[in-house]
């Protein structure tokens, strides 16, 4: 894809094109301001890049560099430089620090050991150095000089120690340190009062610095799958927190300074050990997303019914048998995960969600129910139903009528057969089907023109048989059509037949009697009724 402006060509879209070397064509286009080259096959750089002088931006991520020719340095506009997933030499990315205007740097999964110094004694406009899924364990002294970085990803590497230099880079706004091992955070994280994000998820932090209550303008935090017990109090003052994730830890009860943090949006707290919610939890009427997945909760917190703006809620993997009645009052719902409860009947506090979109309640690891109820057809914004794992021995005609559902998953329950309707459910792309009892299938399931993903692996199918059903959709599709086809040409052979026999009077007798008594009689009856009228009756001999 190439735009241009008159006859100057600024943008050039190469990417995904299988390109073993940097075309020719591209190169000679002096006024490029912007290329795209990723995910190619190229192996070196050619030295007539330096003639691109205009480019500012220059992706080559998930190609199959492993040196930088120097000429690369002589692109003096370079603000945007994407090298990410290519094997390259360490020695190699020496020639970056000649980029003096380079304001993004992403080496991401690079295989690195070691950031190179002179990079961080050279570029001085660095705003986002991106340095995930390296193997890192600390940064260079000299990473004090890059005053103007916003944004640091140094996600998936083996840092055991925060690195204390990164304390002193005041414009700091997005840090990303998930997935390290991390077990301590310094007290001086709070001298990064510009901090709108920080990520520290998957580490081994037992506890937090109070002086991160200082960085009042954190809005997202993650700490999930760590090792705390508890948030220090001072971080209660973090008034635009609107996502933090607290999952994973052994936290036991909602900290209560989160329920002061009333402009949370997003709030994960999924296998932190709850067994309730405080009473407080209702002033977080900003929530949109909520999970409370894989706790211990034993019955539905009615806290959670006054959260009238949430749309995404996962209750998954607790012991729930019963949804309130106020349950209608979470009218924007759109998503909710109710799987591995404790529901032995279908919960009909649902139908009232007419917003809808997604239901997982299959029940891997709790009770049982064995039927959907009909008014499942009031959800008609639904696009997902999942009732995997459960008793089920038919599916409700209703499913026909919905006609945003994309995924019906019903494996591992107990169908023998499916309603004739779910042909009529348009807009289906996957229908599972695994480990049921269906002996056959639905004459017409190949109406369903959209179907992408059809499983019935593990069931006792005679129509169609094994040997089409294994070989997927398609054939499938294609037997029914067959067998449909058959079926409409033996009935018209049927009809003709029995009509060539109707009126050759060798039908069933009931046929022709029933035609008899509308006065049309065999030749021979209307010969012998002739024949009475001009003759008299003989006489019986005696």
């Amino acid at each position: 894809m190439i735009h241009s402006k008159s006859d100057r060509t600024f943008f050039i879209d190469a990417a995904n094109r299988n390109l073993a070397t940097v075309p020719l064509e591209v190169l000679e286009l002096r006024e490029l301001e912007e290329v795209h080259l990723e995910n190619n096959q190229i192996e070196e750089i050619p030295p007539d890049i330096q003639y691109l002088k205009n480019v500012k931006i220059l992706y080559l991520n998930k190609n199959k560099l492993s040196r930088l020719c120097p000429q690369l340095g002589k692109l003096s506009n370079l603000e945007g430089l994407d090298l990410s997933d290519n094997p390259l030499l360490p020695s190699s990315l020496l020639v970056l620090g000649c980029n003096r205007s380079l304001r993004q740097l992403r080496l991401y999964r690079t295989c690195l050991r070691e950031f190179p110094v002179e990079i961080c004694k050279l570029l001085h406009h660095l705003e986002l150095l991106g340095l995930t899924g390296n193997y890192l364990k600390t940064l260079p002294m000299e990473i004090v000089n890059q005053t103007k970085l916003r944004e640091l990803y140094l996600k998936q590497n083996q840092f055991d120690v925060f690195p204390q230099e990164l304390c002193v880079l005041y414009n700091l706004e997005i840090i990303d340190l998930d997935e390290n091992q991390l077990t301590v955070l310094p007290e001086e994280i709070g001298n990064l009062t510009r901090l709108h994000k920080f990520y520290v998820a998957h580490n081994g932090l037992h506890f937090l610095p109070e002086s991160l209550g200082h960085c009042s303008k954190l809005s997202v935090l993650d700490l999930s799958y760590n090792s705390l017990h508890s948030i220090p109090h001072s971080l209660e003052g973090l008034s635009e927190m609107t996502e933090i994730g607290l999952s994973g830890n052994p936290l036991e009860k909602v900290p209560r300074l989160v329920c002061r943090w009333t402009s949370l949006q997003l709030l994960y707290l999924c296998g932190a050990g709850l067994h309730g919610l405080r009473r407080s939890f209702r002033r977080l009427v900003n929530l949109r997303f909520l999970d409370l997945s894989q706790n211990h909760l034993e019955s539905f917190p009615r806290q959670i019914c006054a959260l009238k703006n949430l749309e995404i809620l996962a209750l998954d993997d607790n012991k729930i048998r019963q949804l309130p009645s106020d349950f209608c009052l979470l009218s924007k719902l759109k998503m909710l995960g109710l799987s591995g409860n404790q529901f032995f009947t279908f919960p009909e506090e649902i139908f009232s969600l007419e917003s809808l979109e997604k239901l997982y309640i299959g029940q891997d690891q709790g009770a049982k129910f064995t039927c959907v109820p009909d008014h499942i057809g009031k959800l008609q914004n639904l696009k997902e139903l999942h009732v995997e794992n459960n008793h089920l021995e038919y599916l409700p005609v209703a499913l026909g009528s919905m006609p945003h559902l994309e995924i019906l998953d019903c494996r591992h329950n107990l169908l023998k057969q499916l309603p004739d309707a779910i042909c009529q459910a348009q807009a289906l792309k996957e229908l599972l089907l695994e480990d049921n009892l269906l002996t056959q299938l639905p004459e017409s399931l190949d109406c369903l023109v959209n179907l992408k993903v059809l499983t019935l692996m593990d069931n006792p199918l005679e129509e169609p048989p094994i040997e089409v059903y294994t070989e997927g959709k398609e054939a499938i599709y294609t037997y029914l059509q067959e067998k449909r086809n058959m079926k409409i040409t033996a009935t018209k052979i049927q009809t003709w037949w029995r009509g060539i026999m109707v009126r050759k009077g060798l039908g069933r007798f009931g046929e022709l009697l029933k035609v008899r008594k509308k006065g049309k009689n065999s030749p021979k009856a209307k010969k012998g009724n002739k024949d009475a009228k001009g003759k008299p009756a003989k006489e019986k001999k005696k």
